[in-house]
Parts: structure tokens; sequence; C-alpha cells
């Protein structure tokens, strides 16, 4: 259902108090102002705290710096008069004992009569006495067509017309951001270059980072990295590479739905960040990341509005990819922690999006510590797949170390005997070999001279993996997937050689 399908529910319903998050004043003002023309042609009032009401030259500044006064107004119109009240950014106002009050007293009053009051909001806010009465409606971005009638209107004022192939790349790049900046960034491109461009996508791009910046929650991460940059973890890259045309029109047609996501768990600095980069790279979609820590906020409703907003942005980017790294650290021990109920309702918010969303976002989800995660996470239908990502075995440490090798000594790569090395590096990730191989360019530098196969393994040397130093941790993890909890990454496991070798 559209929001001016559900808004002209509520008016019809006589649902007295509605709630807007939002900050798009003027669009979502436009959209009510529609919708209150359709519903019999009701009258539109507008109030802000510096200007009063505005619009009826009857009422014009009535309310200034008021709000209880403002409230006054709806109640001294007659009872028959039809009319849609808008209050700009009340939200500020409702912790006020008098304004809680009278509010609840319109919801009373207003269920019989043809009248609603419009609250819009940058963010949720919203006290407990007034949870009852205040009924929330979601605000969403500009969908792809209301995007190309706003190109079409700036590129027509210039005396341009776009072909279908330009305006797609630029209703495309444009999602995700509001009509506001959208106009400001096409303004923008036109007064660069006196008309819209395919080059001017990368404008567009720099305006998206610049939203998602300010909005301090997700990150637009530069993604690099190749699916050849992942030594190993061949069954993992095998599902991805199936995958790689999963978000086509073709596959629409086909009757296969969006890939939903994956949950990556498994030991420190074995790719699993990595693989989520290289996912984006080579589907060729935006990778943005999620810092669940910064959904949390102090203020009461904050947090679950910071939740809402992120799922609002991932979705209005899509076809995108969603990454959380450590998600594990983010959701455990639920059940003890002391913040009123906080983080339950954000976990439950998040993984009821998990399970029912039919948006084109991938989310790639990574964990270390499959004990810390709640089990409904684990539950099917959240992710496509869940992949164990263990320690490299040999053949895949080799494949590591030639990876970073090629990067490395592109020219001096057959001098070094990466059997050798993949051979007496047990029980090393990828992470720990790539910290080796530094350490055996600190070696070689300071001699004046390139490094060698025996600088790499004095290095390895010197270094504890991780393998050893959290053995008991890294066991459990290994156990748990050998028991057919997840599914492997690696073609070639030695789980099992792993768990009797730690076990003696």
């Amino acid at each position: 259902m559209s929001f001016s399908d559900e808004f002209e529910l509520l008016l019809r319903a006589r649902y007295p108090l509605i709630y807007i998050p939002t900050r798009e004043e003027e669009r979502v003002e436009g959209a009510i102002t529609a919708s209150a023309k359709q519903q019999g042609n009701r009258a539109v009032y507008i109030w802000d705290f510096v200007d009063g009401y505005q619009g009826n030259l009857n009422d014009a500044g009535f309310g200034r710096r008021n709000p209880l006064q403002a409230l006054e107004l709806i109640e001294k119109l007659p009872a028959s008069a039809s009319a849609v009240f808008i209050l700009r950014d009340f939200h500020r106002f409702l912790e006020d004992v008098a304004i809680s009050r009278k509010l609840r007293n319109l919801a009373r009053l207003l269920k019989s009569q043809p009248k609603n009051v419009v609250i819009i909001s940058p963010l949720v806010s919203i006290p407990d006495d007034l949870s009852e009465v205040l009924t929330v409606l979601e605000f969403p971005l500009p969908g792809t067509a209301e995007i190309k009638v706003e190109i079409e209107r700036l590129s027509a004022a210039t005396g341009q017309s776009l072909d279908g192939r330009t305006l797609d790349d630029l209703v495309r790049s444009c999602q995700g951001l509001s009509i506001e900046r959208i106009r400001r960034v096409l303004a923008r491109a036109i007064a660069t270059h006196g008309k819209l461009q395919p080059e001017d996508v990368d404008l567009i791009l720099e305006e998206k980072r610049q939203t998602i910046r300010q909005t301090q929650i997700l990150d637009f991460y530069p993604a690099t990295e190749q699916i050849s940059d992942i030594g190993g973890l061949d069954n993992l890259k095998d599902w991805l590479l199936r995958r790689g045309s999963a978000f086509s029109e073709r596959a629409r047609q086909y009757g296969l739905p969006h890939p939903r996501g994956l949950l990556l768990v498994g030991i420190q600095g074995t790719g699993k960040s990595l693989t989520a980069k290289a996912i984006a790279h080579h589907w060729h979609l935006p990778l943005l990341r999620l810092d669940v820590g910064r959904l949390f906020a102090g203020l009461v409703g904050e947090s679950e509005s910071r939740t809402r907003q992120m799922i609002q942005l991932a979705e209005a980017l899509a076809p995108c990819i969603l990454w959380i790294d450590e998600i594990d650290k983010a959701f455990s021990g639920l059940d003890g922690r002391g913040d009123s109920g906080t983080t339950s309702r954000v976990f439950g918010t998040f993984i009821t999006w998990l399970a029912e969303k039919s948006s084109p976002v991938f989310v790639v989800a990574t964990a270390n510590n499959i004990q810390m995660l709640p089990p409904e996470m684990l539950r099917r239908g959240r992710f496509d797949e869940i992949f164990f990502v263990g320690l490299p075995n040999q053949e895949e440490r080799r494949a590591i170390f030639s990876v970073h090798l090629s990067r490395l000594r592109p020219h001096n790569l057959r001098s070094y005997d990466l059997d050798r090395l993949a051979y007496e590096t047990p029980d090393f990730s990828g992470a720990e070999i790539e910290q080796i191989l530094v350490e055996a360019m600190h070696i070689g530098f300071s001699q004046n001279r390139d490094f060698t196969t025996d600088d790499v393994l004095e290095a390895a040397s010197q270094i504890i993996p991780l393998a050893r130093t959290a053995q008991d941790q890294i066991q459990l993890l290994q156990e748990w997937a050998a028991a057919g909890k997840a599914r492997l990454a690696s073609r070639q496991s030695s789980l099992g050689s792993r768990i009797q070798h730690q076990s003696l």
C-alpha cells in the first residue's frame, strides 16, 4: 500500500493523531495536501513555532511561538468542518504536561469529527503517555517513478531530451536520495555542463555518500577487492558466482526471488570481511557498512527510529550489499541487558525485516563467536545460507601466499617456495599470513635486500597464531561446524584432523 493510500485510509477511519517521521517536509506536505483534496477537498492548516498558522488569511500567524494555542484552534473550528492540521517539529513539545493532556483530550474529541492532526518530525520521539493515541506512519523516500518524473522535468527545462539508457542510469543512481537532494545535485550538474549527461552519475554518487555520512548510521564503503583476492573458500566462491546474475530482470522473469544474504561464521582473520567487499565488487553493487552500535542512542525511542531509518535507506539504495561486521558482539546477551528492552526491540525489528524483506538488499553478516548469537538469528529464512569459514588448509594457505606475493612481488613470485611456506605455517589464518609477509619485508628492508622465503619463515616463527592462544574457543567453533550446523566454505576441509590435533 502506498503512502497516499494508507494516509487516506487513516483519514476515512478518523484516526485523530498521526505522527509522520521524515526529513522531507515539503514533499510530505504536498502528499498530505493532495490526499486531503481527494477526501472531500479538506482544508489544510500548517503551523510552525516561528510563523504560527500559514495559508489561511483568517488565522494567519495564530499560535505563533505558542504550541498550546495552536491546538486550541482545532477546537474553535465548527465540528462539521473537514480539516487536516499539520504541525511541524511538534515532537519538541510532547513532553510538556499541558501539551500531552491537550492532545489526549483532542484524541477523544476528534473521533467524532472529520479532523486530523498530523505531526511532522525528523525522528520518532513519543512519550509513553501518548503512545496509545499517536499513530506512526512511515513516509518512504521517492521511488523510481517519482525520481524519473523529476529528472525529466529538469532536463525538459534545459530543452534536453535524455535517451533511455542515460535516464535509467540517472534514476538508479538517485535512489536513496530525497527529492530536495536530487534537485540540488542535478541543478549542480546542469550548472556545470549546461545539461544532464551520463558522467553526472559520479556527482550523484558523491551526494549519496554525503547523505549516508550525515545519517551517521551507514558508511558508503569502497569495494575494490575481487573474488580472485580470496585464497581458498572454494565452496563459498562457487555459491556466490552462481548468484552473480540473481538481481537481473532476467532472473525475475525466470521466477527467482532476490537473494537474501549470508551469515559468515568463523575464526578471526579468515577472510569474512574480505568476502563482503569482494561480493559487492563482483556483483557491481554499492556496499553499505552498518556499525550496529550506531543504532543505539540515549533518547527514548531514538534507537528504534535509527533502525527504521537504516532499513529505509538500505531499501531505497537497493540493489545493494549491506555488510554487518561482528554482529555477534552487537546482539550478545540480550536477556541480561539493563536498557529497558531497547536492545531487544532493535533486534526484533532487525530480524523481522531480515525474514520479511522483499527488496534486493543482500545482507552479509559476519560473526566470530556463534555462541553469542541469539538462536533466532540462525533460524532458516533470515539468510539464504550460513557458511563456516575455518582456518585455511595447506592448499588454501598456498593460495593465500600466492595472492599476497603476486601483489607485493609480481615480477619475482617464482623465487618464493610457496609449497614450503604453506607446509610450515599450520594453524595460521589469512590475516596472520599477511602479517608474516609484512614482518618479512621489514627483515629484508633493514638489511638493504629483498625478503626471501627464509625471511618469511623466520617471521612466522616469531608470531603465535590465534589458533593456539584461543584454542578452546576455536575448537568449539570447529566442533559446531563439524556437527553440520553450517555449510563449509572450503571444499577440502581438515576440520576433523584439526579437532583431533587440538584435543591431544
